[in-house]
């Protein structure tokens, strides 16, 4: 069995390929910005209408027949696909403008818009630029998205076929559920699946503010193109912020795998951290990642076809896992130990927490609500649909 993925490598490219990628880049970027405006005309471009556009445009356009027509129409597609995307989503906004300085270039191209010769990847219009090989493709690639980071490092994005790789065989019956927090960033109901919150922005604070206080000093205090000094501060305070996320993302993909390999069924509290943003925790929750983790266990359970349920956040902190009992107050942030005054069950909050997330997601349900609680004749708790 065969499942697709990316591989992704980074490149090296001359000064003549990088300017040739963002002279790409800019053409991609201004009929990106004529589809929004067609939009807010009133209209809903599809990717057939856009096409049509593209074609007048191009005849039209000397400057835009100069770039290849691949990574254009892969461009109008991302857009239409996006546009399509946020009315069938609910929450989901309209694709936006992309401004020439804050948006970071973003090349696809199809098979017939590129090949690889001799470790090297030639795109269309004649770009040719050199491949850290760090690994070998597993097949031929299908597609490849080139693209740049905010440190300046260009990299592509190979779209292959691999043969799966066997998970390990478990009870049907195991399960595990999962609370995320800041001070631990996941307590699962086996504290050895626990993902503790390791800090990397934390340690390399001090660092960090010694090269953004650098940048400082060195801005000129004026709009338009700064120093070559404060680029080079600009970019170390970047490197320092990079190499935290990946840690962060390694510890995610490590502790991930982990739990999928050991169980069947994952319930993965539905937690949205936009929320601590807005409050004094929002620097600790940006380290702990909880968003980047999440969307990596549920990624790799689903690849791997494990049981996955979202369940609600709502009530399972206040939810005795015991018997089910609900607290008539909500439980404030210092208080790290849940009592049920019913049963007079005593455990830490998150670890109660997600052990009444498994037992919602263990019913098939996906809140606390829809669960019907009844007292059995024999005066033990029972929970029934």
């Amino acid at each position: 069995m065969e499942e697709t993925v990316r591989y992704s490598y980074r490149l090296r490219p001359g000064a003549k390929a990088v300017r040739a990628l963002e002279s790409e880049w800019h053409r991609c970027r201004y009929l990106w910005n004529e589809a929004v405006q067609q939009q807010k005309s009133g209209r809903r471009p599809t990717f057939a209408k856009l096409g049509k556009l593209l074609t007048e445009a191009r005849s039209r356009n000397g400057w835009l027949r100069e770039g290849a027509q691949v990574p254009q129409q892969q461009t109008l597609r991302t857009y239409a696909q996006s546009l399509e995307h946020s009315f069938t989503v609910k929450g989901r906004g309209r694709p936006t403008f992309r401004e020439r300085r804050n948006t970071l270039p973003t090349l696809e191209y199809t098979s017939r818009g590129f090949s690889l010769r001799d470790g090297r990847l030639c795109v269309a219009k004649g770009i040719v630029v050199p491949v850290v090989w760090s690994r070998e493709l597993p097949s031929e690639p299908t597609s490849v998205r080139v693209h740049r980071d905010s440190l300046g490092h260009w990299y592509a994005s190979f779209v292959v076929r691999r043969d799966t790789t066997p998970v390990p065989a478990v009870d049907v019956d195991s399960g595990i559920g999962i609370d995320w927090g800041v001070s631990v960033t996941a307590t699962t109901t086996n504290s050895r699946f626990d993902l503790p919150y390791l800090g990397h922005r934390k340690r390399c604070s001090a660092e960090l503010g010694r090269a953004q206080r650098t940048m400082a000093r060195r801005h000129s205090g004026m709009r338009g193109p700064q120093s070559k000094g404060y680029q080079r501060a600009r970019r170390n305070a970047a490197k320092l912020q990079k190499k935290a996320a990946r840690q962060a993302r390694h510890d995610a993909r490590v502790w991930a795998k982990g739990v999928v390999d050991s169980h069947h069924l994952i319930a993965v509290e539905d937690f949205r951290p936009k929320f601590l943003a807005r409050s004094n925790m929002a620097r600790k929750a940006a380290d702990a990642a909880i968003g980047a983790s999440k969307r990596e266990l549920i990624e790799r359970a689903v690849r791997a076809g494990r049981r996955v349920v979202l369940v609600q956040p709502a009530y399972t902190t206040m939810t005795c896992s015991s018997c089910f009992a609900r607290a008539k107050q909500r439980l404030g942030l210092a208080e790290r130990v849940f009592l049920c005054q019913q049963c007079g069950f005593r455990d830490c909050r998150d670890r109660n927490a997600a052990r009444v997330i498994l037992a919602v997601a263990e019913r098939g349900h996906t809140r606390v609500d829809d669960v019907r609680h009844v007292h059995s004749s024999f005066g033990s708790d029972v929970c029934a649909v």
